[in-house]
C-alpha cells in the first residue's frame, strides 16, 4: 500500500507568510503523516522523518519547497536545526 500525499496548503497562502524571504515553522519529526498546517500566523510541519542525523531537516525542507512549488535547493534551513523551533530561507 502506498502512503498517502502530504496534505498541503494552498502556495499563495503560505507564501503570505514570507517576511523577507524567511519562513519560520515550527517541526514535528516522527509524525504518523507529512502535512503543513496554517495556524494564524504559525505553520507546522509535520514530517514522518526521525530527528536523527538531519533526517527531519531534509524532509522539512522538501516538504516545504514541494508546497511552495519551488526547487529543494531554494529552501534551507538558516537557523534552528537542532530546533523545533526552526527559521528557512526561500529563494524564488
Amino acid at each position: 500500500m502506498s502512503r498517502p500525499k502530504p496534505e498541503l496548503p494552498d502556495p499563495a497562502a503560505l507564501r503570505a507568510l514570507l517576511a523577507g524571504g524567511q519562513l519560520r515553522v515550527r517541526a514535528t519529526p516522527g509524525a504518523r503523516t507529512e502535512t503543513i498546517t496554517l495556524e494564524g500566523d504559525r505553520v507546522l510541519v509535520k514530517v514522518r522523518a526521525k530527528a536523527t542525523d538531519g533526517k527531519a531537516n531534509a524532509a522539512v525542507e522538501k516538504l516545504v519547497a514541494r508546497a511552495l512549488g519551488v526547487p529543494v535547493s531554494h529552501c534551507r534551513i538558516v537557523r534552528g536545526e537542532t530546533s523545533r523551533e526552526k527559521c528557512l530561507r526561500v529563494d524564488g
